[in-house]
């Protein structure tokens, strides 16, 4: 860490070109002997990447940043303060650091937290954040989480951990055997410090590989920030020998959705179904992620329009865990009839329907946007219709 970065005179020349082309910036260079313009440069670069996402981080001053991949891969702060409100306990440790925002979190819920970083740099980056930010109670260590745990014997009311893919498997299988650190083959050392532990993994891991590669699964919670599911939280719990619940979550600016349900219960719940009656009911992301596809119908008593649309109906308004819409008209597919209806401007949205959002918007030359909605889809007759509502 260059602590030049935080004279006067940098930070108040990092805040005046937050906005400045960047080619321009590097051509121009500035005139600060300590400092280097590329230095500069990402310093611009990672806090721009922080205005939304890490407020606490952008608004504070005398902040160091991190390289723009490191603020890429962090948690943002709307996802790490659900998180820590997940734990209680005295003692929490972090293997895997990182920007220490999950950290920063887990501060404001237990006495002692131990942030570990193997990157030397990023730790001590973090540690003057810390100071800056006026947390005291969190202890940073320079170092492997896993080997940091092999030479002590702490034992913590939980163990935090963000396992890292080792490679971009694109079109691979993601299993978390192939991140580091790797759990499933550690799950022994890391039950001898705790009994609990929490596990962050990218949303692209599939449930049931999760469950087969891990013991003690207790809750599995799917987080989604305005319906983009962000994280997957994965609650071990080394006494527990029951039924795996599901937690589902999106998360905005007010009203969350929230929905939740137990593993066994979607392998046995079966859908109702209905044609279209007075409203539509389009899950969230993170309950698609779910696959709560039957339970959702059973528990919140709704009619699916066919077993593979994921749309469903019914003919009193209820608190869903997604969008809802009051049907306006159902129509058969064909060009004719929706030409009709004189819409030129609508939002389009399909569910097991063979051509794409793209391809109708050419073929009936309708423009994104305004205040119609229409779903193309297929319904319980294997009839293929486009409904149209306006949403709730």
């Amino acid at each position: 860490m260059n602590y030049s970065i935080l004279n006067t005179e940098v930070q108040s020349f990092i805040k005046a070109n937050l906005k400045a082309n960047i080619p321009s910036l590097l051509l121009k260079g500035a005139s600060f002997p300590d400092v280097d313009i590329k230095e500069i440069i990402e310093q611009i670069e990672a806090k721009n990447r922080c205005e939304n996402k890490l407020p606490t981080w952008f608004q504070s001053e005398n902040i160091c940043f991190p390289n723009k991949l490191n603020i890429e891969q962090t948690s943002s702060e709307i996802t790490a303060k659900y998180k820590s409100e997940l734990l209680t306990g005295d003692s929490i440790i972090d293997l895997t650091g990182g920007f220490g925002v999950d950290c920063f979190y887990f501060s404001k819920r237990f006495k002692n937290v131990t942030h570990c970083e193997i990157n030397e740099s990023l730790s001590e980056t973090v540690s003057h954040n810390y100071k800056q930010l006026n947390i005291e109670n969190v202890k940073c260590l320079k170092g492997d989480g896993l080997a940091n745990l092999q030479t002590t014997n702490n034992f913590y009311d939980w163990i935090y951990i963000d396992p890292s893919r080792r490679h971009d498997s694109k079109g691979k299988v993601f299993f978390l055997n192939d991140c580091l650190p790797n759990v499933p083959q550690n799950l022994e050392l890391l039950f001898k410090h705790t009994r609990n532990i929490l596990i962050k993994t990218s949303p692209l891991l599939d449930l049931s590989i999760g469950i087969n590669e891990l013991k003690y699964v207790k809750t599995i919670h799917i987080v989604a920030v305005n319906n983009e599911v962000r994280e997957l939280l994965w609650v071990l719990d080394e006494t527990f020998d029951g039924e795996i619940n599901i937690e589902t979550v999106n998360l905005k600016s007010k009203n969350n959705d929230y929905f939740s349900l137990s593993l066994n219960a979607e392998k046995a719940a079966e859908s109702e179904y209905s044609q279209p009656l007075i409203y539509l009911y389009e899950p969230n992301a993170s309950v698609l992620k779910a696959g709560a596809f039957d339970s959702i119908s059973k528990q919140l008593k709704v009619f699916k329009l066919h077993k593979h649309s994921h749309l469903y109906t019914n003919s009193t308004l209820i608190d869903f865990p997604g969008r809802c819409f009051k049907i306006e008209k159902v129509l058969s597919y064909n060009k004719k009839e929706l030409k009709t209806l004189g819409i030129t401007k609508a939002n389009i949205s399909t569910r097991n329907f063979p051509e794409t959002v793209q391809q109708i918007r050419k073929k009936l030359k309708i423009k994104d946007g305004g205040d119609n909605y229409l779903f193309f889809t297929t319904n319980l007759n294997n009839d293929k219709i486009v409904i149209v509502g306006s949403k709730i």
